[in-house]
């Protein structure tokens, strides 16, 4: 196992599948996937995004976006208005019912992470988030 460990894209590809676990464990009783946390956290940091900006932005198949933002869009924290740049475009929006959701998630979130680094300090934890956003920056687009 050790071998498997000094690799760390292995490591990486670890953590996340971890991360997902945890987080999809912790959604499930509102029946939603990490997935739609992913969306709603994005869509929390924009006044409202296109179907293909969210599928660029956030890494999913566009025909996937489709069914997060139908989902979501049943539950109330989310919905499609048309665009203020373009009225045949629509754009999806956080309504305050999913902005709710987001902070009656907050906490739960932040335990999924603490329990990630756990074995962490804060300092570490601090340059781990630093360098991973690092990372994610350059790579992820």
């Amino acid at each position: 196992m050790r071998g498997l460990h000094a690799d760390t894209g292995y490591l990486l590809y670890r953590l996340g599948l971890r991360s997902g676990q945890l987080f999809n464990s912790f959604l499930q009783e509102s029946g939603l996937r990490l997935r739609h946390y992913a969306l709603l956290r994005f869509l929390a940091t924009t006044p409202g995004a296109l179907q293909r900006e969210l599928s660029a932005s956030l890494g999913y198949d566009p025909s996937a976006i489709v069914g997060l933002v139908d989902d979501l869009e049943k539950l109330g924290f989310a919905e499609r208005r048309p665009s203020p740049d373009d009225r045949r475009s629509r754009i999806i929006v956080l309504t305050d019912g999913g902005r709710a959701f987001l902070r009656d998630t907050d906490e739960a979130g932040q335990r999924v992470t603490n329990e990630l680094v756990g074995p962490l300090d804060a300092g570490e934890r601090e340059q781990l988030h630093a360098l991973l956003q690092r990372v994610a920056e350059s790579g992820l687009g």
